[in-house]
C-alpha cells in the first residue's frame, strides 16, 4: 500500500512539474510572439522614416512615431492585462517585457517629438533623445534576453533561437 502511495505521489508531482514546465514556456512563446508581431511595422516605419528625414517631412515623422507609439502601447497593454502563470521568476519575467516594450515605444516618442518640433533647437535636442535611445537599444535587448533566460531556466526549458 505504501509502494503504490509514494508511486501516485512521484506521479502527481511529475504531471504538476511538466505542467508548470509548459505554463512557463508557452508563457515565454506568448511574448516572443507579441514581439514578433511587430516586426514588419518597425521595418516599415524605420524605412518610412529615413525617406522622410532626407525628404525633410517632420509631420509625416510624427505621425509614424505616434502610429508605432500606439502599436507599441497596444502590446504593453496586453502583457499588463495577461496574468502570469504561477510558476518561478514570472512576475520578474512580466515586468521585464513591459520594461522592453516601454524602451520601444519611448523610441517611436522621440520620433514623434523629433517631427513636432517648432525649430531647429528643439529639432536637435529631440535628434540628441532619438540618438541616446538608439544607442540604448542593445542595453535594453540585452536585459530582455537575461530576463528570459532567468525565467527559462528557473523553470526548466530551453529557449528556441
Amino acid at each position: 500500500m505504501l509502494k503504490k502511495l509514494t508511486f501516485a505521489l512521484i506521479l502527481l508531482i511529475s504531471i504538476a512539474s511538466c505542467n508548470s514546465k509548459k505554463k512557463a514556456f508557452d508563457y515565454s512563446e506568448n511574448f516572443v510572439k507579441k514581439e514578433n508581431s511587430l516586426l514588419s511595422d518597425i521595418t516599415a516605419t524605420e524605412d518610412k522614416v529615413a525617406r522622410y528625414i532626407t525628404l525633410e517631412q517632420f509631420d509625416s515623422i510624427a505621425i509614424a512615431g505616434e502610429k508605432m507609439e500606439q502599436l507599441v502601447e497596444s502590446k504593453i497593454q496586453e502583457v499588463k492585462k495577461e496574468p502570469a502563470p504561477d510558476v518561478k521568476e514570472a512576475e520578474n519575467f512580466k515586468e521585464a517585457c513591459i520594461k522592453y516594450f516601454a524602451f520601444i515605444k519611448s523610441m517611436y516618442t522621440s520620433y514623434k517629438e523629433f517631427g513636432r518640433a517648432t525649430d531647429e533647437t528643439e529639432r536637435e535636442k529631440a535628434k540628441a533623445k532619438v540618438i541616446e535611445l538608439a544607442n540604448g537599444k542593445q542595453a535594453a535587448m540585452n536585459s530582455m534576453q537575461t530576463a528570459q533566460k532567468k525565467f527559462a531556466d528557473a523553470n526548466g526549458f530551453r529557449l528556441e533561437k
